[in-house]
């Protein structure tokens, strides 16, 4: 796990944080908007990401969008950043690709002249 999603915050600490009624954020969890890690005890922990998407959340329904809107929104920003990586794996893959042809295609080395 990368530091952003290592899950850090019980909702006690993250409703503070945020300035958000701990039933708001798991009304969030239950429409699908938040999936916080739990623990064996079944405690929720928060990551940082969990933490900028809950602040966007908030964000978006304090611009006055519905949360059927947000869970659109939301979805679409997740979609396009796995297109964005996964253009980034593929820009690489090529790029390593075109490195390699230029490698079996360049002319040899001209012979030492005497």
């Amino acid at each position: 796990m990368s530091d952003e999603s290592e899950p850090y915050f019980v909702i006690s600490v993250v409703s503070k944080m945020l300035k958000v009624h701990p039933q708001t954020i798991r009304h969030y969890e239950k429409l699908g908007l938040l999936a916080p890690h739990r623990t064996d005890g079944n405690m929720r922990l928060y990551s940082k990401r969990d933490v900028e998407r809950l602040e966007q959340i908030c964000s978006y329904t304090n611009l006055g969008v519905n949360l059927a809107g947000v869970e659109i929104i939301v979805k679409l920003l997740e979609k396009m950043e796995d297109m964005k990586a996964s253009m980034h794996e593929q820009a690489d893959a090529l790029q390593r690709e075109m490195e390699d042809m230029r490698k079996t295609l360049s002319p040899p080395p001209p012979p030492d002249e005497l």
